[in-house]
């Protein structure tokens, strides 16, 4: 195989492992906040890699980075705007924890939604790569945490491993009933990373001046067109004094440091349990992100590649 030659600026990268994102859906139904992915192009992902030839007097060859390297082995990247990463074991955290499932935990919760000691706080796509970090920060801040998943195993996994109060089962078609006699003073703070139906069961169920950080749409991915609002919104928000805010990861990296000093305090301490999916071959990465998308996975799923 011949490798891609760096240009002024830009870096040869050998792909190490590559990340599994719902997002990844989304993409493929057209534009974001990236462009749409094109028939015929690489497949879109960020991928840890290490630093084989460089054309930066920032990096050097066998420098670590995180990059959207796409599904490939080898992959020529800019050099404008990476980072060198520190070499830790496993590597893996680079792309869960430390990555970008860890930061947007962190300040999807801690800058979005803001919980406070006591509070009740309700996660979302709770087993995955986010929702399982968002809900141990909560434990961490001294709320009440309450997950929710799909599946008996994946609840119960949730409390008994992860330290969560209580996990609701959505797939049992009881969940806004579920909520009310779980949460009966209303829920505070809510991450969601789902919309559709789990939001829907939410938001009746939110306490007064209750907030809801909205991460990701994972219900939605699949569908031609978006689907109809919840409802009773606008009204809704206006009698609870709702506010729900949408974030993307980007805004607030200014404080990336931070994060990461309170994140790996919280994993070294062991208050933060990290759990990873790995699994192996360039050519598993198909089936992976269509078992991500089932919902296979417990905690961050990740495709090893190299």
């Amino acid at each position: 195989m011949r490798c891609p030659v760096p240009a002024d600026g830009e870096l040869l990268l050998r792909v190490l492992y590559i990340s599994l994102d719902a997002a990844s859906r989304a993409w493929m139904q057209g534009a974001t906040y990236r462009p749409g992915l094109v028939a015929g192009e690489v497949m879109a992902g960020l991928g840890l890699a290490e630093v084989v030839e460089s054309c930066s007097a920032s990096f050097q060859p066998g420098d670590l980075v995180c990059a959207e390297t796409g599904w490939q082995t080898f992959a020529v990247v800019p050099a404008a705007g990476l980072i060198r990463l520190p070499r830790l074991e496993p590597l893996t955290h680079l792309l869960s924890v430390y990555g970008v499932a860890g930061l947007t935990a962190y300040f999807g919760l801690l800058e979005c939604v803001r919980p406070m000691q006591g509070e009740t706080l309700a996660v979302s796509a709770a087993a995955g790569a986010v929702g399982s970090i968002v809900g141990q920060i909560a434990r961490i801040r001294g709320c009440r945490t309450v997950g929710i998943a799909g599946g008996a195993s994946k609840c119960a996994w949730l409390v008994r491993e992860l330290g969560f109060d209580a996990a609701l089962d959505y797939k049992t078609g009881t969940l806004a009933d579920d909520l009310r006699r779980t949460c009966p003073d209303g829920i505070d703070a809510y991450f969601d990373n789902t919309g559709g139906a789990i939001l829907d069961a939410c938001l009746p169920n939110m306490a007064e001046h209750g907030r809801v950080a909205c991460c990701g749409a994972i219900s939605q991915y699949d569908l031609d067109r978006p689907a109809a609002g919840p409802a009773g919104i606008p009204g809704l928000l206006i009698i609870k004094r709702l506010t729900l805010r949408g974030f993307l990861l980007g805004d607030f990296l200014e404080s990336r440091e931070r994060a990461l000093s309170d994140l790996k305090a919280w994993v070294d301490s062991g208050q933060i349990k990290v759990y990873e999916d790995v699994l192996y071959g360039l050519e598993s990465l198909p089936a992976a992100l269509v078992g991500l998308l089932n919902g296979e996975n417990f905690g961050k799923r990740i495709v090893k590649v190299a």
